[in-house]
């Protein structure tokens, strides 16, 4: 059982898997991040390309959700203009999820067993809270 835990708390960092983060934004619709590849003294790492991550909010009557999203890019000028495609993709993606979610939740009712109009049996005790 310690031996299981310890391999899901496994906090090692992986030194041959480092980005140094820049973000960009234009302070109105979302932001880009952009995540370089570095070795290990934190120098560029030539042999492995940059991601960019787009990130946006979408307003729900709960609050804003945030969407985030990969935006296939080569340079930061290409994530920019494909910024609004991937976002879109995202935003789909996120609201799926989210439909998703509510089915689940609302197919989870727990029926309490029972006789008549939701009486216990006769002999059995109520009240007890039973997880499914």
């Amino acid at each position: 059982m310690a031996q299981a835990q310890d391999d899901r708390m496994n906090l090692t960092m992986d030194a041959a898997n480092i980005y140094r983060e820049d973000v960009y934004t234009d302070r109105r619709v979302g932001t880009i991040r952009c995540l370089v590849p570095v070795n290990g003294d934190g120098t560029q790492d030539a042999n492995r390309t940059p991601v960019y991550i787009g990130e946006a909010q979408i307003m729900s009557p709960m609050g804003a959700i945030p969407v985030t999203f990969e935006i296939e890019a080569a340079t930061l000028a290409d994530a920019v203009t494909g910024y609004a495609a991937a976002a879109k993709e995202g935003v789909e993606r996120t609201v799926k999820e989210i439909q998703e979610y509510r089915r689940q939740a609302a197919s989870s009712i727990v029926i309490p067993q029972g006789g008549a109009a939701g009486l216990p049996p006769a002999g059995l005790g109520g009240g007890k809270i039973q997880i499914p």
